[in-house]
Order: C-alpha cells, then sequence, then structure tokens
C-alpha cells in the first residue's frame, strides 16, 4: 500500500470510519483493535496511516497481525504498554479509495449510493419499460448475506412506501453516479405493483 499523507485540501472527501482502539496487547506497543472495515488486510497493512477525525493526528501502521476474528496493531512511535494503554477509545479513519478505480472493481460506499434514483432495467425480466423510475434509495443496510437498498418507492400502490432489494449484479445490473441512478431488474413479487 503507497502511503498517503492527509490531504490539506478543504474540498476533500470526507475519512471513512476503520477502527476503535480497544486494551493494549502485550508490553511492546501493540494494541487491539475493533474493525469498521470490510478490508482490514488493506487498511491495516504495514505503511498504512490512519488518522483521528479531525485529522489532527495520525497513525502509521508499523505491523499487524489477526489473531481469533481480532487485529492486534503496532503503530510507529507506540512503544511500550503504557503508549498504547492510552490509545484506548480513539476512533481511526482511513481516507476514501479513488472512486475511478472503485467503479472499475464494481466496488461502492453506501453514501455514494443514498439518493440515486432507482429505474428499470432496459432488459428487464418483467417487461416494464426501460427507465420507468420505481423509486430513490434511502440507506444502505448490511444484511447477512448481501447488503440491500432500501428504496422508497415514487407511487406506492400498497401501503408499502419502501421496498428492500438484494444489492447484487443480477437484480442491480447498472450504477451510473454520474448521472445519478441505478437500475433494477427485480423478480415479480419483489417490488409491490410490479
Amino acid at each position: 500500500m503507497v502511503r498517503q499523507e492527509h490531504s490539506d485540501n478543504p474540498q476533500q472527501l470526507e475519512l471513512l470510519r476503520v477502527c476503535r482502539i480497544g486494551r493494549a496487547q502485550g508490553l511492546k506497543g501493540e494494541v487491539n483493535v475493533f474493525a469498521f472495515t470490510d478490508d482490514p488486510e488493506y487498511r491495516f497493512a504495514p505503511g498504512s496511516v490512519l488518522y483521528t477525525q479531525d485529522g489532527s493526528r495520525e497513525f502509521v501502521v508499523n505491523a499487524s497481525r489477526s489473531h481469533k476474528n481480532r487485529w492486534i496493531l503496532h503503530f510507529d512511535g507506540v512503544n511500550d504498554r503504557n503508549a498504547s494503554e492510552a490509545l484506548n477509545g480513539i476512533e481511526l479513519f482511513g481516507e476514501p479509495d479513488d472512486p475511478e478505480d472503485m467503479a472499475e472493481e464494481d466496488a461502492w460506499y453506501p453514501r455514494d449510493l443514498i439518493g440515486l434514483e432507482a429505474r428499470m432495467d432496459s432488459e428487464n425480466q418483467l417487461g416494464r419499460a426501460a427507465d420507468e423510475v420505481i423509486g430513490t434509495v434511502v440507506d444502505v443496510l448490511d444484511g447477512t448475506a448481501q447488503s440491500l437498498l432500501k428504496i422508497r418507492l415514487s407511487n406506492p400502490t400498497t401501503d408499502e412506501r419502501t421496498v428492500l432489494v438484494p444489492f447484487v449484479d443480477a437484480l442491480v445490473p447498472e450504477i451510473d453516479l454520474d448521472e445519478g441512478y441505478l437500475t433494477l431488474d427485480p423478480p415479480g413479487g419483489l417490488i409491490p405493483g410490479l
């Protein structure tokens, strides 16, 4: 991982919460962390830089390892138990990935999806009109198997004002952040009224 310095640009994207430091581990400055990231190997790689939320302090990962579903990190300059105990409770943040790289990998941050218009895909299995507006994405929920898009329906035909759609390629074939929409190819019965 290439070490990135925290940007001084006021237009910088907001930082993403990566972990919260827990108790000290051993006597040599290691700490246990509770990870909020879905890619800890990347975020905790040696040389990675993490920041406090206001960006005033930076922590460079010197070494990392996982042990029994938890991560143990050692930061540059934290060399004894007293120094590591002083960090307990601090939340650390990282810079977002490059949006173009994420688009190539079909990876999205939930905040990028919220507010997108949900339209019918041009090749939908229900035979509905292409680009028919279904609603707007209002939330992204973490499910056990996959994330779910919570969509506020534009024209609800029942008492249900929102619907949950699994966020998988088969049901959400296209996402266009620049144009502000995503397309849906739902099976019959998933969305009331379709």
